[in-house]
């Protein structure tokens, strides 16, 4: 299974099996990568560019997976746990913490940076059992009590939000009596 840098699980085997499409590749197939960011490699946008900077990797005569790419990113954008399916509910004007964690699946096997950025979003609970034990990303697993109870008592927060309160509710002294 693949580690992180500290040596704990991600909870896969082949992160790119849980990659979706580049985060660079445009809908007219081309990388945007080499477009945007041709100072940071100027060999590979050099070599994109000679090809109306189609993306290797969608030309279908070439053998390029997203693994050849060097600057392959893919990030799940979905707001949902991969593993047990709890939904994100974030509060405006809140700074609970999140239900959601990013989750990185790919590191570089030789140091602290990270070969190709594959995330994916897991609860913060499924996170830790992630990384804490040998849980992975498949298993069949069910939201955590814990993370039922934070969703609803944010959704229970939210319908409050929507109820109408007059001024003279809210506060309890004269200044909104007649």
């Amino acid at each position: 299974m693949e580690k992180t840098p500290r040596g704990t699980s991600v909870g896969v085997d082949d992160p790119y099996e849980f990659a979706g499409l580049c985060d660079y590749l445009t809908g007219e197939g081309q990388c945007r990568y080499a477009l945007e960011h041709y100072q940071q490699d100027p060999q590979f946008a050099s070599e994109r560019a000679d090809g109306d900077y189609e993306c290797p990797v969608v030309d279908p005569e070439s053998d390029w997976s997203w693994a050849d790419c060097p600057h392959f990113r893919s990030r799940n954008r979905d707001r949902e746990c991969v593993r047990c399916g709890l939904e994100e509910k974030r509060m405006a004007h809140d700074d609970e913490r999140p239900l959601l964690e990013e989750h990185h699946l790919s590191y570089d096997r030789g140091g602290e940076t990270l070969s190709h950025e594959i995330t994916i979003y897991l609860c913060r609970w499924c996170h830790a059992k992630v990384h804490n034990s040998w849980a992975r990303i498949t298993d069949d697993a069910a939201p955590d009590p814990d993370a039922i109870a934070a969703l609803e008592e944010r959704r229970s927060q939210e319908q409050s939000e929507l109820g109408f309160e007059s001024a003279a509710e809210r506060y309890d002294d004269d200044r909104y009596s007649g």
